[in-house]
Order: structure tokens, then sequence, then C-alpha cells
């Protein structure tokens, strides 16, 4: 019993499992957040990019949790450290109040995407950097031009081998980077 209260309180992205112990409420669509008054803007954000990331990559088979923060203490309750957004593997997503953008939730439905057709394991410990924000930074939409490095760097990588390998399966070919 100790060990997973122990993670809870010390590993705050965790909390991604269980937000109602950080104060967040979760509504339909497993969609959370502290501000009862934003959700529905919170499922219009989450339904656009689950269509957006499907239309783009196929089907997603588990669509993750998707917890919005609008205030610092809820940002601070799962960790955030100047980032809009992170996703935690295939659980979930957590979004801070600067990330309420289509893009950034877009970006991180796409980590979530690579997750579970690499592996979320593989994803993060043995695909290329640019590969994995080259591709969110991409495919999402991102307005932003350029991007401070190196994540310009990685979006033009990734968008080179993208037109290399267009017509081809796009993930057995990610599995061998």
């Amino acid at each position: 019993i100790a060990l997973p209260l122990a993670a809870w309180a010390f590993i705050r992205p965790l909390r991604v499992l269980a937000p109602e112990l950080a104060g967040v409420q979760c509504y339909s669509g497993d969609v959370c957040s502290d501000d009862p008054g934003r959700v529905r803007q919170a499922q219009q954000l989450k339904i656009e990019a689950v269509q957006f990331v499907q239309r783009k990559l196929g089907t997603i088979e588990h669509v993750p949790r998707m917890i919005f923060c609008s205030s610092p203490a809820c940002e601070q309750s799962f960790g955030f450290a100047g980032n809009a957004s992170y996703n935690m593997g295939t659980s979930g997503v957590v979004v801070a109040s600067r990330g309420w953008r289509d893009y950034y939730v877009r970006h991180e439905l796409i980590h979530h995407v690579q997750g579970e057709r690499l592996g979320a394991v593989r994803l993060w410990l043995f695909t290329p950097k640019w590969f994995i924000e080259g591709m969110a930074y991409s495919l999402s939409d991102d307005p932003r031009h350029p991007l401070q490095e190196p994540f310009e760097g990685f979006r033009s990588q990734y968008e080179r081998w993208a037109a290399q390998i267009q017509g081809q399966a796009l993930w057995p070919l990610a599995s061998q980077l």
C-alpha cells in the first residue's frame, strides 16, 4: 500500500490515472477539468483532436483520458514545469491553461498514437527524438514557424523523412528507426 501512495505523492504525472484525487472532476468523454465552466470547450478540443489525428494517422485504438487545467494549482498538482501540455504514454494527456489550443491537444494525441503503434517504452527509449517531436509538430499543423530549436529542426527532418516514404507503410518504417 505504501508504494502506490508514495508514487502518488512524489510522481505528479501519475495523477493522470486518478485525477479526482488531485481535485479535478471528470466528465463524459473521459475529459477532466478543474473548471466546470470550461468542460464543454475541453470536450470540443478533444473531439476535434481525435477526428483530426484519425484522419492523419488512422484509428486510435484507445482514446486517452484528457485533463485540462485552468488554474496554477491544477498545473502544479500535475507537475507542469513550463510546458503547455504533456502525455503519459498511452494513459492520458494533461493540458495546462496556456495549452488550450487545438494544435497542442493534437500534438499530444499524436504522441499517444506513436505510443500505441510503436510501444510506449520503445518510443521513449529507442525512437529518435526528431521523429517523435518532428511528427507531432508537423502533423498537428502547429502554426508556429519557426519553432525554437531544436524543434524546428526536428520538424524539418521528419518532413524530409516522410516525403521519402510516401505511399509506404509509415509505422513499419518508423519501427526501424
